[in-house]
């Protein structure tokens, strides 16, 4: 194998806050529900179990909330292979574009 032979890769995420603003909605609904129901059960003899089931729904919670975070920060980047005439520019809106913060004392 040649060592000639480099192939260079762009990677670029398109993820904007729209993609998962639907995703945040649902679960400040879920948490809001949980409490709700924790509320409800402290009038119930036992107030161990109102804890109990708001911990166990944000617990449960977490994990599909994670899920689904990944999976759609994984659907937006975009690899696309460089030839070597392929002029880099940046891309609007891109981090790398920003000035570094330089501290003042």
């Amino acid at each position: 194998m040649s060592g000639n032979n480099t192939q260079k890769y762009r990677f670029v995420c398109t993820l904007t806050f729209g993609d998962i603003y639907g995703q945040i909605i649902v679960w400040l609904i879920t948490i809001t529900l949980s409490l709700a129901s924790a509320l409800a059960l402290m009038g119930a003899k036992r107030p161990v179990y109102a804890l109990a089931t708001a911990g166990l729904v944000v617990l449960l919670s977490l994990p599909f909330l994670l899920f689904a975070f990944v999976t759609t920060l994984l659907n937006h980047i975009e690899v696309s292979p460089v030839g070597p005439e392929t002029k880099m520019e940046p891309i609007p809106g891109n981090v790398s574009q920003q000035q570094p913060v330089q501290a003042t004392s």
